[in-house]
């Protein structure tokens, strides 16, 4: 079964092209296309895609207010969004991600990359691309003093602190498994801990309390 895209841009060639590109990549299926944040949440509410692929930079509604509208922590059933932009440094990004993206790309990213981001957002993962996403939540993170990290509920454990490390250096569950000498199950267990302890419904959550806290850079080897 093809995972079901809505892809929202303002501008008409980026938005037929980025719907061309995912069309013509397995398993991905574009379902509508929206020119505004409005539009996008409306369609996105009536079809239920697997995926929202939203601009940060829109008319009428602005990726942002669409991303917390179709993704944000008051959602009952909140769908996967994936935001792209055409800068490395939009001030906006880390508001998408706080609003419940998961994750975001440069306009820029080839069909292999869209297609992966693309696919681990359908699979409630999240991409993290370590040439960008990190350098971006690293900066937004020390520009955001107002935003107080939450507390754990529960102490992590030495294994935790160093699995959460490696998600902030956008370290694969595959990548995790070989820095630290476990199996793949045990890393998808540690993950799931690191969540529920958390407070937080993803890897790009878990990616931005590592920053905010300062976990972020810590080694990962066992």
């Amino acid at each position: 079964m093809s995972t079901r895209v809505l892809v929202a841009d303002d501008q008409e060639i980026v938005r037929t092209g980025l719907a061309m590109i995912l069309d013509a990549q397995p398993g991905l299926e574009v379902v509508a296309t929206a020119a505004d944040g409005l539009e996008a949440v409306r369609l996105a509410e009536r079809l239920r895609p697997d995926v929202c692929l939203l601009d940060v930079r829109m008319p009428v509604l602005d990726g942002i207010a669409a991303t917390r509208r179709l993704a944000g922590p008051g959602v009952d059933r909140p769908l996967a969004v994936v935001v792209i932009t055409t800068f490395d440094l939009d001030e906006y990004v880390y508001g998408a991600l706080r609003a419940g993206a998961r994750g975001f790309l440069l306009k820029d990213a080839g069909p292999a990359l869209l297609s992966q981001a693309i696919h681990a957002a359908a699979k409630g993962d999240a991409l993290i691309a370590p040439s960008v996403t990190t350098r971006l939540l690293r900066a937004f993170a020390r520009q955001d003093p107002q935003a107080a990290p939450r507390q754990p509920v529960e102490a992590l454990t030495e294994r935790e602190e160093q699995v959460l490390g490696a998600l902030a250096a956008g370290r694969t569950n595959t990548e995790i498994a070989a820095d630290l000498f476990i199996s793949l199950s045990t890393v998808k267990t540690h993950v799931g801990s690191l969540m529920a302890k958390l407070g937080v419904r993803n890897r790009v959550e878990a990616a931005i309390w590592a920053y905010e806290t300062g976990r972020a850079g810590r080694s990962t080897k066992g």
